[in-house]
């Protein structure tokens, strides 16, 4: 597709994005709101962070249980389902008084939902543009996420000081309902992708056939393991900043609106898998400085800079594409949206573990020192198998690319 504008005359892209904007908005909120409580009840690092990416754990989970169910379900249905359960879920975490067990265990049930959701929402959005369509697609949702979480988190920060974190908490849930409501009204009742019941051995299945392909695995571990280490750093920015933490929040998701927009409508195809490795290195070198404690300012430019790197993601998700069967995009995509969120809550937990035993600071450069030798060791690992790769290998690669390309209509 040439322009943005033509993928809004899309007919159902516009539902699918407005639902998502609202969806993003809501988790936004809900997470400083509740990370905010949990802080404050706790005075835990840890806690905080596992409060805000604690559903992102429960992904994992979800990947190896729920997953199958991607392209084996209606989408409206699905998606309007799980928009409504989050905003149940995120209502019963305003209660009052509410135990902290049982506010972990609605965040586990919220992140097991989660698990579903993303693989419906990319494959649908891989299905219903054209073939040139998913990259620019997939970018105008990134900068559309990067926008709300400018808003959402400053929103958020002025909400959660003005009102207080359970009325904070009940807006978002308000915000899930009006998604759930937009997907319903919005999107064309289609049928599933692929045939069968989803299950837990189909997912099963399924999970190990795209595990099985050294090109696919390597763009898995690419997507999951830097990503989900930096987004460990973001996770203490409410103990490293507590009253300035929306504002470190809002200045990453700029630079990730910058890098998506960059990789989106201006990198040529021949740039794009070149500078996938560049863009992960500039996501964990910033963070490096918070050893040192830099001041407020100092940090927020820190935190923007790093963000630009997320662009990463986006090249890699064009990779996996070119690399999987049409009729196994939507499992594909909700094994990366899973398996990196689950990576985002495993190193949001390790993040705030160390932070308990030396600073935020501190535990900011440890994560983001891990996520450059990971980065350095995926791209060496990439360059052997394509020096060492036999031409049986290659060839099954470049047929899975070909069927990748292919729409069934």
């Amino acid at each position: 597709m040439r322009t943005y504008q033509d993928l809004f005359r899309t007919r159902e892209f516009t539902p699918l994005f407005l639902s998502s904007a609202l969806q993003v908005a809501a988790s936004t909120v809900s997470g400083l709101a509740l990370g905010t409580l949990v802080y404050e009840a706790t005075d835990s690092p840890l806690l905080s962070a596992l409060s805000m990416f604690g559903p992102s754990l429960a992904q994992m989970v979800g990947a190896t249980t729920l997953l199958s169910g991607a392209d084996r379900l209606p989408p409206r249905a699905t998606l309007s389902g799980t928009a409504a359960a989050f905003a149940a879920g995120t209502a019963l975490l305003a209660l009052p008084g509410l135990p902290l067990g049982a506010v972990f265990a609605v965040i586990l049930v919220l992140g097991l939902v989660a698990s579903l959701s993303g693989g419906v929402r990319w494959g649908l959005l891989n299905e219903i543009l054209p073939e040139d369509g998913y990259l620019p697609g997939r970018s105008v949702f990134n900068m559309m996420h990067g926008i709300m979480q400018i808003t959402g988190y400053a929103t958020g920060g002025v909400l959660v000081a003005v009102l207080s974190p359970t009325t904070t908490l009940l807006l978002a849930a308000a915000l899930y309902a009006a998604a759930a409501l937009v997907s319903f009204l919005g999107l064309a009742r289609r049928a599933p992708r692929a045939s069968g019941r989803p299950s837990v051995s189909r997912t099963w299945r399924t999970n190990a056939e795209l595990w099985s392909s050294v090109p696919r695995r390597t763009v898995y571990l690419g997507l999951w393991v830097p990503n989900g280490l930096i987004v460990g750093c973001e996770s203490l920015f409410v103990s490293y900043a507590p009253d300035r933490a929306g504002l470190l929040f809002a200045c990453a998701a700029v630079g990730m609106l910058v890098g998506d927009v960059t990789a989106g409508r201006f990198l040529p195809p021949a740039a794009r898998r070149r500078l996938i490795t560049p863009f992960l290195l500039l996501l964990a070198a910033p963070y490096l400085l918070f050893a040192l404690r830099p001041p407020l300012a100092v940090a927020a430019a820190c935190a923007t800079l790093a963000s630009v790197g997320f662009a990463a993601s986006l090249l890699q998700q064009e990779r996996l594409l070119s690399l999987t069967p049409h009729h196994l995009t939507g499992h594909a995509l909700g094994l990366d949206s899973a398996g990196r969120l689950a990576l985002q809550g495993v190193s949001a937990a390790v993040a705030g573990a160390v932070a308990q035993l030396t600073s935020p600071g501190a535990a900011m450069a440890v994560m983001a020192g891990a996520s450059v030798v990971v980065t350095l060791a995926l791209a060496g690992a990439r360059s052997r198998w394509l020096a060492g790769a036999d031409p049986a290998e290659t060839a099954a690669a470049e047929a899975a690319r070909a069927e990748g390309g292919q729409r069934s209509g």
